[in-house]
């Protein structure tokens, strides 16, 4: 099959041919959700260089383990799952560095910045920027859940397998932290 032939191709269809050892139908899957990987944990961590190797080793993971995925629906949180664990190494790999945590400084210089034109484009672009910051000021345990449910759409059902919590846990986790985010964020919106 040629690689044009694979761009039309839905997901699910890339995932069963990658399971079956398809590099090219692999390469497509990994190509349409690797942006989604990298924003994922760009919301986790702050620092640039860390998210590029982070998402390359979520993906590595991926295309290792695309065969051991028993039902193509769970796709997304089967990658939720993936991204959780690569991140969670990554906090206990790096537990001891400072810079890992945000402060409200860091907020308070997004807040602070001007430079950029008027407009919507710049206005989203500062809102994003302080989302950005608001969630990475979260603790690590409600800034995972958050994400996976805000920006992944998972379930709770399906956050609370990734995260190998209760469904409780889990929902009281959401729950702090959008009344965080939300007295973080009051403000501006």
């Amino acid at each position: 099959m040629s690689k044009s032939r694979y761009k039309k191709r839905e997901i699910n269809t890339l995932i069963t041919y990658a399971q079956k050892g398809d590099t090219k139908a692999l390469e497509e899957l990994i190509r349409r959700i690797q942006k989604n990987v990298f924003t994922m944990f760009s919301y986790l961590t702050d620092k640039r260089s860390d998210i590029a190797d982070l998402t390359q080793e979520a993906l590595l993971k991926l295309a290792k383990n695309i065969h051991t995925l028993k039902d193509i629906k769970n796709f997304k949180s089967w990658l939720g799952q993936i991204v959780t664990n690569v991140f969670y190494d990554y906090l206990k790999k790096n537990a001891k560095d400072k810079n890992l945590d945000l402060n409200n400084d860091k907020l308070l210089e997004i807040k602070d910045k001007i430079g950029c034109e008027p407009g919507e484009k710049c206005l989203f672009s500062e809102m994003e920027k302080l989302i950005k910051a608001a969630l990475l000021s979260l603790p690590d345990n409600l800034r995972i859940v958050i994400v996976l449910r805000e920006y992944e759409g998972l379930s709770y059902e399906d956050i609370s397998k990734i995260t190998n919590t209760t469904l409780g846990t889990v929902k009281s986790r959401i729950a702090r932290a959008r009344l965080k985010l939300q007295k973080e964020l009051r403000e501006f919106i």
